[in-house]
């Protein structure tokens, strides 16, 4: 893992990943959309089936991306619910503490009494503000034994950390109401992005639904080629670090290689160990819904999915995807392996684990199933970055 990899806000662009293709692939949307715009525009004020194709992927990321901040509200909420048990459970251990140090310090005071000092009795302790008001008021510190002593002081320690305590606790539960608060919002949010995907699909007519179906097939033809040219790099790339790998061993019998990202060297082979099992894992989950914020085994949504593969492999992951991103090395598209993963959208709110070819393993979407398909299947301009996790 590299640990020194500093963070990257959420709309920054990773070298080697947006590229003038950016331009090829809006001018590809173009033409797709062309190709379906010759059917005879809506006269009853619908939406064209593009504009209602556009606004379902819209409401599904959406949806998608609510998941994510589910997920991490979710997790913080785990979180401060630990520690705000965690100091309840302090605080109970301490004000019962607290309670025995009073009970003896009461008995204390009732014994000075009985020896005759002028001093109120227990019950006037006992309603007293502190032991200190107490014993001030009635001259008794200086009767105390250096035991005694040392136990006035040990109560005024724990009424004071006990106090602090409480304090803190307060915060904390104030902290997890808002963070409750948080994890409802994007759940409502979530319910409601996907409602209204659902609602306007259902109001398709036969004929629309097949268009519908047309645009994606279009899309998966493009997708399909944009992959099968990144393969051709990826092969040419590893062709020529082989050639120069082999150019520099045959040099110097003492020499060592400087292998690329695609270069066969011992960490690579670790790595590869390591991204086949998640890929294994990763593939024999396929079919399996995507259910938001959902990690398994039966369902998962995007990062639920790479977090278990690469658990599988021996590696853990944050949960989610704005996590997920920060948690490895950074690699160009061209340079990518079978394992790492690929995050979609300006907003970090998509991943998948590469496979090779220009192939990814991924949750697509709510109301999708895992599925092996094209790094291109939404367009070239909508990837964020590759990085490696391990």
């Amino acid at each position: 893992m590299a640990s020194h990899r500093k963070s990257r806000p959420a709309g920054t662009r990773v070298a080697g990943i947006r590229t003038p293709a950016l331009a090829t692939a809006t001018l590809t949307s173009v033409a797709l959309l062309s190709q379906t715009a010759n059917a005879a525009p809506s006269t009853d004020g619908r939406p064209s089936i593009e504009e209602v194709e556009k606004k379902v992927d819209d409401l599904y990321r959406q949806a998608e991306s609510a998941t994510e901040k589910y997920n991490a509200a979710k997790e913080k909420t785990t979180k401060q619910r630990k520690q705000v048990d965690t100091l309840l459970d302090d605080v109970a251990q301490r004000a019962q503490k607290l309670n025995q140090e009073r009970e003896e310090l009461g008995s204390f005071a009732a014994a000075q009494y009985r020896t005759g000092a002028a001093a109120p009795d227990t019950a006037t302790f006992l309603l007293a503000d502190s032991p200190q008001d107490y014993f001030d008021q009635t001259q008794l510190m200086g009767r105390l034994t250096s035991r005694q002593k040392t136990a006035v002081d040990d109560y005024f320690a724990e009424q004071s950390a006990t106090m602090k305590k409480r304090e803190e606790a307060s915060r904390s539960l104030e902290t997890l109401t808002r963070t409750q608060s948080d994890l409802q919002t994007a759940k409502s949010t979530v319910q409601r992005k996907l409602s209204s995907a659902r609602e306007l699909l259902s109001k398709l007519t036969a004929q629309e639904k097949a268009r519908l179906a047309e645009i994606e097939k279009q899309k998966q033809e493009e997708a399909a080629r944009k992959a099968a040219e990144l393969a051709k790099q990826q092969a040419a790339a590893q062709a020529e670090a082989a050639a120069q790998d082999s150019g520099s061993t045959s040099g110097s019998s003492t020499g060592t290689s400087t292998g690329t990202g695609t270069g066969t060297g011992t960490s690579d082979t670790s790595y590869a160990t390591k991204a086949a099992k998640a890929i294994a894992f990763a593939r024999a989950q396929i079919g399996k819904p995507y259910v938001w914020g959902a990690t398994g085994p039966d369902s998962y949504d995007c990062s639920g999915l790479t977090q278990a593969a690469w658990k599988a492999a021996g590696v853990t992951l944050p949960r989610t995807t704005y996590d997920q991103v920060n948690a490895g090395t950074t690699v160009s598209l061209t340079d990518a392996q079978p394992g790492d993963l690929i995050f979609f959208y300006d907003d970090i709110s998509h991943v998948g684990i590469y496979i090779g070819n220009g192939m990814m393993i991924h949750a697509p979407k709510p109301g999708a199933y895992v599925r092996e398909e094209s790094i291109y299947y939404g367009g070239e301009s909508i990837i964020h970055s590759v990085v490696r996790p391990a």
